[in-house]
């Protein structure tokens, strides 16, 4: 290989940040079969460079296997998308005084979490996840019960 452009690095990177955030990729191996069949010929170094540089991780999905993601960039999905994905995984739902408590298949609380995260729902000010129970802590203004009847219309489950 001869020297790398910047621009080319650049294009690369972003070849390899739209697949992260479209498609499920779980190797580097994968990923370097992939940006290779839009044209990029990369190193498995380089690749591990551009990876670091996008600041991609490993995560564990909730169904297992692992798979990249990249912080700050959550897959390409219409809003609701993700929460759409991860209904099955909620079986139950409750609000508090301040709180809503949702409760998650065993070790399915993160996805279900991260799904909620990445909705950027104004109702929801944040998330903090266990096993299988999420805390859920309202907007300012935000009634949990508002909160929860907005989260079941989207999931389209009778859950109270």
């Amino acid at each position: 290989m001869g020297p790398v452009r910047p621009n080319e690095s650049l294009s690369r990177r972003e070849a390899i940040r739209h697949l992260i955030r479209t498609e499920q990729i779980g190797t580097q191996e994968e990923l370097r079969e992939r940006v290779a069949k839009l044209g990029f010929d990369v190193t498995q170094a380089t690749l591990s460079r551009d990876l670091a540089r996008l600041r991609a991780r490993r995560v564990t999905l909730a169904e297992g296997g692992m798979v990249y993601e990249i912080e700050g960039f959550p897959m390409a999905a219409p809003r609701g998308g993700d929460l759409e994905r991860v209904r099955d995984m909620v079986t139950h739902i409750a609000a508090g005084d301040g709180l809503v408590v949702v409760h998650t298949l065993p070790g399915a609380a993160s996805a279900v979490a991260r799904a909620l995260d990445a909705a950027k729902l104004s109702e929801l000010l944040g998330t903090i996840a266990g096993d299988d129970t999420i805390f859920l802590a309202p907007a300012r203004g935000v009634a949990p019960a508002k909160l929860v009847k907005g989260l079941i219309s989207v999931w389209k489950k009778g859950m109270q």
